[in-house]
């Protein structure tokens, strides 16, 4: 087996770190080595490889096989180029000077195509990072108007709140003003009506002394008499009626109070006494459970 360029695996778990080394093919990959090229790096960004060109085109040239991820590695430092352009040389195909030349400005524009990838994939990130503030900016704005919303309609709903409390507030006290108009109201009627009453006797009055002072100078002591009997007998009924109307309306409301007060008693009494019917009514079934529960308690005695 001839010999083979390969990685050899150091680091920790989940951080490789790899050896480029030249070693018999029939080694195992971590075992014994002949020679150290270099290392490889895959854990940074852009990967790091570090190699000693001359000894690893020196060992290319000898014949040494250099494994896929070795070959790529080679090829990236310019040693398999190297390698090709060195065969030319050796067929007479090109100068030594004209090889140099060539595989210095391979290594310009390499160097160049490096940097550009590093300044692109910078880019790239602060464009990200952009792309994600912008998100991020679109997020919290969506949020915020969302708190605005609600804190807008929780602010509707206390104040309808408010309002409605103020309204119950201020109709208790238009009811109180409207019961103090009707009591005003119903004292004015009965104070109405016994003005009223009052009034009626005087008006008569006054108008049989006016009926009087006309009829003195015309009738005669005999028609004075009979119309004074007939104003007398007119007079008695009229002034009683007044009289009893004026007792009745001074006797209706207390009479309405000790009528409704004697009713509230009397169902306060017809109550008490079915509360206490159906006290006597548990108290005897209670009794005649106990009877009966004790007489079968006997029975399974017995």
């Amino acid at each position: 087996m001839p010999t083979k360029i390969r990685l050899q695996r150091k680091g920790k778990k989940g951080q490789p770190f790899y050896q480029l080394v030249v070693a018999d093919g029939r080694a195992p990959r971590d075992g014994k080595f002949i020679e150290r090229l270099g290392t490889y790096n895959p854990m940074t960004h852009p990967t790091t490889i570090e190699i000693d060109f001359d000894r690893s085109l020196y060992w290319v040239q000898v014949g040494a096989q250099p494994t896929d991820t070795a070959r790529s590695i080679l090829s990236h430092k310019g040693v398999l180029l190297k390698h090709h352009l060195l065969k030319g040389v050796k067929k007479g195909a090109l100068t030594e000077d004209q090889v140099e030349e060539r595989f210095q400005a391979w290594l310009k524009e390499k160097q160049e195509k490096i940097e550009q990838a590093s300044k692109d994939s910078d880019l790239s990130e602060k464009e990200l990072i952009k792309k994600r503030l912008e998100e991020e900016k679109k997020v919290s704005e969506a949020r915020a108007e969302e708190l605005a919303k609600k804190r807008a309609k929780e602010n509707l709903k206390a104040e309808e709140a408010k309002a409605e409390k103020a309204a119950e507030t201020a109709q208790p006290e238009k009811a109180p003003a409207e019961e103090a108009k009707g009591e005003e109201a119903a004292a004015e009627k009965p104070a109405a009506e016994e003005l009223k009453v009052e009034d009626k006797p005087e008006a008569k009055k006054e108008e049989k002394t006016e009926e009087k002072a006309e009829v003195k100078p015309e009738e005669k002591p005999e028609e004075k008499k009979e119309e004074k009997a007939e104003v007398k007998a007119e007079e008695k009924p009229e002034s009683k009626k007044e009289e009893k109307a004026e007792v009745k309306a001074e006797e209706k409301p207390e009479e309405k109070k000790e009528e409704k007060a004697e009713e509230k008693a009397e169902a306060k009494a017809k109550a008490e006494k079915k509360e206490e019917v159906k006290a006597e009514d548990k108290e005897e079934k209670k009794s005649e459970k106990d009877k009966e529960e004790k007489e079968d308690k006997e029975k399974k005695a017995e």
